[in-house]
């Protein structure tokens, strides 16, 4: 099912849900920023300009910089340089679901 994305460029909310289903594991969550979480950690998300950030573990966050010529991802204002690495996950009350994702130690 679909949820509404606010006023996202057109076309990037479809080619953001269509990544998403590539895992059947995965949840697309969020009504107006569309966004992907593991843990309780978002691990990707589309932002109000249509633009993909991806969270990645440090070694695979530099190579992936190297390998496609990208940059950080800047959001507010600021360079969010690292999401998953050390994060440790959150305390939940709902069962947890494999998602099938590499785990961090």
């Amino acid at each position: 099912m679909t949820k509404p994305a606010g006023s996202l460029p057109s076309g990037k909310l479809e080619l953001y849900e269509k990544l998403v289903a590539t895992n059947p594991k995965v949840e697309r969550k969020g009504a107006t920023v569309p966004y992907t979480s593991s843990n309780g950690h978002m691990f990707s998300y589309l932002s109000k300009e249509g633009k993909l950030a991806l969270r990645l573990p440090a070694e695979e966050r530099t190579a992936f910089l190297k390998k496609y010529k990208a940059k950080l991802c800047e959001a507010y204002g600021r360079v969010q340089p690292e999401y998953v690495g050390s994060l440790k996950p959150k305390p939940t009350t709902k069962k947890k679901k494999d998602l099938g994702l590499p785990r961090q130690c």
